[in-house]
């Protein structure tokens, strides 16, 4: 498995039961597809760099997972149905390298 990480802007204009819906949702996806959901972080609302739908502002969420190819396909279509979600962006992460040790000095 893949780490990738996904933010989704969620529009303001609907409460904030139904984002926890709409973010419970991609989660539960993320774990049917085989994956496995990681760190959340909320932002809150931020000013978006320009307008989206006529709306000035969004609420931001950070998510982190791990799964494969179509974990991740499976992921933006559910996103991009989603009536609360205004943008998303899902990107593959760098994996961490095997810590090395340091060659032994003579």
């Amino acid at each position: 498995m893949r780490p990738y990480e996904t933010m989704i802007v969620f529009d303001t204009a609907v409460d904030a039961q139904a984002i926890q819906i709409a973010l419970d949702r991609a989660l539960e996806t993320v774990r049917t597809s085989g994956g496995n959901p990681g760190s959340i972080d909320r932002w809150g609302k931020r000013p978006l760099a320009y307008e989206i739908n006529k709306r000035k502002e969004g609420y931001y969420v950070l998510v982190e997972f791990s799964g494969e190819s179509t974990t991740v396909d499976e992921l933006d279509r559910i996103l991009t149905l989603s009536d609360e979600v205004l943008r998303f962006k899902i990107l593959r992460r760098q994996e961490r390298p095997k810590s090395r040790r340091a060659p032994a000095s003579a």
